[in-house]
Order: C-alpha cells, then sequence, then structure tokens
C-alpha cells in the first residue's frame, strides 16, 4: 500500500470524527456552566473555510515552497499524524470533563496529569499540527498561510474564553497551573 493513500483517508476521518464528536460530547445547560461566547461556532466556520479555502487556492496556485519540494508530502503525513494522536489522547485524558463547547461541570478539576503536564491546551496543539501539514502538504506559501493562520486566530480565541472560564472557576488552581504551564508549546507559548 502507498502510504500516500493514507493522506485523504487520514483527512476526512478526521473531520468525520470532529463532526461525531461535536454532537457526542457537547455539554447542555443542565449538565454544567457553558461559557462558550460563541467560539465552537467560530472554529467550525473558520475550519470549513480553511478546508474549502485551502482546497481552492491548492488547485489554482502551483507547489512554491521550496520549489516544490516532493519531500514535505510524507513529512506533513507524519505531523498529521502527530497532531491527530496528541488531540486524541488529550481528549481521552479529559474523559467526561471534554466538551467541544466552552463548559465547568461541578465534578471539574484541573487536569494536570499525563500531556497536559506539557501544554495546557493540547488538543488544540494537536488541531494545530494538523493544519500546519495540511498547509505543508500543499506546498503553497498562500495555502500554507490561509490554512494555518486562519485557524491559529479562531484556536487562540477559543483558548482565551476557555482560560478565561477556567481561571473563573478555578482561580488560584488555574492561576498556579498557568505560570507552570505553557499554552501550546512546552516551554515557549
Amino acid at each position: 500500500m502507498n502510504i500516500e493513500a493514507l493522506w485523504p483517508w487520514l483527512c476526512y476521518g478526521w473531520l468525520i470524527s470532529e463532526g461525531l464528536i461535536s454532537l457526542a460530547m457537547r455539554t447542555r445547560r443542565s449538565g454544567g456552566k457553558v461559557q462558550d461566547r460563541g467560539s465552537q461556532l467560530i472554529l467550525w466556520v473558520v475550519i470549513t473555510a480553511a478546508f474549502l479555502g485551502g482546497d481552492w487556492i491548492s488547485q489554482i496556485a502551483p507547489a512554491r515552497i521550496l520549489a516544490g519540494a516532493e519531500w514535505l508530502r510524507p513529512l506533513s503525513l507524519a505531523i498529521l499524524v502527530a497532531g491527530l494522536a496528541i488531540r486524541a489522547v488529550a481528549i481521552v485524558t479529559l474523559g467526561k470533563a471534554f466538551s467541544v463547547n466552552v463548559a465547568i461541570r461541578e465534578s471539574q478539576k484541573v487536569q494536570r496529569k499525563g500531556i497536559y503536564r506539557l501544554v495546557r491546551h493540547p488538543s488544540y496543539l494537536g488541531m494545530e499540527l494538523a493544519f500546519l501539514a495540511i498547509g505543508l502538504r500543499s506546498r503553497n506559501w498562500a495555502c500554507l498561510a490561509w490554512v494555518f493562520i486562519l485557524p491559529s486566530l479562531a484556536i487562540l480565541y477559543r483558548i482565551y474564553v476557555e482560560e478565561a472560564a477556567l481561571h473563573k472557576a478555578f482561580p488560584e488552581e488555574y492561576a498556579e497551573y498557568s505560570r507552570e504551564t505553557k499554552r501550546l508549546i512546552p516551554g515557549i507559548f
């Protein structure tokens, strides 16, 4: 089997899984204090725009990153797999505390174990890596910028909303966690 054949399966599988997660792991108002501020809708609109726009740009513009470097294709596949794995581990680690909309449940605690020891938002790190992979695979600067920067802005807004809710629910504990652990990139940001 050609390893390149995995790309569409992983991309479409990721989109389908995000849709299923969105349906199955949404906190209803009766299940917790929802403080989403429209961030879930913004993420979905931006993700859709990134996929559609990125596909359109890659079809009309030639590959120009490093003269269309073919080695970016297998590298992008590895980055995509890493991103999806990080996102999956983050979701599984949170378990019932995971929600696609920003919500705090009564029984919820600040998660500091596993992958959450390295970054505060590993789920979003996984998404960022997946979008980076999609942009790199195009080997097109405009596509890379569209597919990576647009979702990054939406993810940063989502992180802002989520952290405001967590600081409100766990003032001292989350403040300490924020001082000790970076948001998305271990030791950097």
